[in-house]
């Protein structure tokens, strides 16, 4: 039985994915929170959670410092990001601090219960929200960093892509022009084979080219 946490502080919202995870087949819900510090209260060593579906705007305690908390005190929990908010910017933040898939609550049952399960069979979950070429790839043999021909300026360029910067911020901060920029997405694009800037951002941090 996959052992699932649920923190939100919509209570309405919560109580009823919790009644629709449990109407899921190997999924049981084992902890409610209404932000990140009750969740914190709720863990106990001997029996944590496996994923922890975490919203994002929340009082007290929100879904980006409480993932990152996760991931220093407890790393084997994972954490999906369930929000409203399709920004790339939040995306990236959250799989920066940790989260290992992100969807919208406005998602079908079907696609949830996938998500739990790739995630905690294999690690991540990507859908088209995070980036659509990386849906179905196989991840555990993508191509080391090593292996790709990435020239110092796509290098520090994929690392400004991780933060909050847009790109005409990360031009001034390279020193380099507007159309400089673009062309180290466009060829970064074609060489990791992602679409958007969440795939840079996933390839990345996978290759442990960013820092918390």
């Amino acid at each position: 039985m996959i052992k699932v946490a649920l923190v939100d502080d919509h209570v309405i919202l919560r109580k009823s994915l919790s009644v629709l995870i449990g109407m899921l087949q190997d999924f049981d819900v084992m902890i409610e929170a209404g932000n990140g510090k009750e969740l914190i209260e709720q863990l106990k060593d001997d029996h944590l959670p496996d994923i922890v579906l975490m919203d994002i705007t929340m009082p007290v305690m929100d879904g980006v410092e409480t993932t990152k908390w996760l991931k220093q005190n407890h790393p084997s929990i994972k954490v999906i990001a369930l929000s409203m908010i399709k920004n790339d910017l939040i995306v990236i933040r959250m799989l920066k601090n940790g989260a290992r898939g992100y969807i919208l609550k406005d998602c079908e049952p079907e696609e949830l219960r996938e998500a739990m399960r790739e995630v905690h069979e294999k690690g991540y979950f990507y859908n088209e929200l995070v980036t659509p070429k990386m849906k179905g790839k196989n991840l555990e043999k993508e191509e080391p960093l090593n292996k790709v021909m990435i020239n110092e300026g796509e290098l520090i360029f994929l690392r400004w892509a991780c933060t909050e910067k847009t790109y005409k911020e990360i031009a001034d901060e390279m020193g380099v022009s507007a159309r400089t920029v673009d062309g180290y997405r466009d060829a970064l694009f074609q060489k990791l084979e992602v679409s958007t800037r969440v795939g840079l951002a996933i390839y990345a941090i996978r290759n442990e080219l960013v820092t918390l």
